[in-house]
């Protein structure tokens, strides 16, 4: 059943962490009846052939470090095609709320007079699980912080100091050019032994992924040829599967 999200407007969607399949049936239904879609760089492009064939599919992404659309432009795209066309569709990878810069396109829409309305998606550190990390496990881990490496001004975000402090799981978003530094930091506090773990192109067939601690961080990005797009994973979940058979084993022996 499709429920009503309105007849038009912007949308911001979510795309979800990679595999086409983990987006909503909410996101696949504004896809279906789209006029124009506005993309980013990490969203799969399979999920471009949902639109019908006379949608106008328009690149607008940012590559970590390289090419990118500026955000004036991509907003001057916005308020263009939302003024002459009934559904246009701002795809974006993940969720367009966490580190997606999509609630300032939505205020920016709906100070320009437009319609617009978000659907969110999956995270990619919701694809942990695809690596056997689950987020949170009772009795390792309560609470989830969530961090970008780095901040508007380039700089690692302060707040590691303190998630590394709790018993949180940490989940670092784009911060595979900061991994010397966020080891660093787990050293310089005595953490350096914490495990953790790098994903990247997360629930694609070619993911990949390595189990390290926390001090290895770099080493292990290197063996295994890990770079962007990826997220990095610290705390005890990451040997959870580990932690349980262990635990089991010993009640057997007790």
């Amino acid at each position: 059943m499709e429920h009503n999200i309105g007849d038009y407007g912007l949308f911001i969607v979510g795309a979800g962490p990679g595999d086409p399949e983990l987006i909503t049936l909410k996101a696949y239904n504004v896809l279906k009846r789209a006029d124009v879609i506005l993309y980013d760089n990490l969203c799969n492009k399979a999920l471009l052939e949902i639109a019908p064939q006379s949608c106008r599919t328009i690149y607008v992404g940012k590559q970590p470090y390289r090419s990118c659309t500026p955000q004036e432009t991509i907003n001057e795209l916005i308020v263009r095609y939302a003024s002459t066309f009934k559904v246009v569709v701002r795809l974006k990878g993940g969720d367009p709320f966490i580190f997606g810069r999509g609630f300032e396109e939505l205020l920016f829409a709906e100070a320009q007079g437009i319609k617009a309305k978000y659907i969110p998606g999956i995270s990619s550190m919701q694809g942990s699980g695809f690596a056997d990390i689950p987020l949170t496990h009772r009795g390792i881990s309560e609470s989830v912080w969530i961090i970008t490496a780095t901040k508007k001004d380039g700089n690692l975000s302060k707040d590691l100091k303190c998630a590394m402090n709790s018993s949180a799981t940490v989940v670092i978003y784009m911060g595979m050019t900061k991994l010397a530094e966020i080891a660093s930091l787990y050293i310089e506090n005595g953490m350096g032994a914490v495990p953790a773990a790098i994903i990247q192109y997360v629930s694609l067939p070619h993911q990949k992924q390595a189990v390290c601690e926390v001090q290895d961080l770099q080493k292990a990005a290197l063996k295994e040829g890990l770079s962007n797009p990826a997220i990095i994973v610290i705390g005890d979940v990451v040997k959870a599967r580990e932690i349980f058979y262990q635990g089991n084993q010993a009640k057997l022996v007790g």
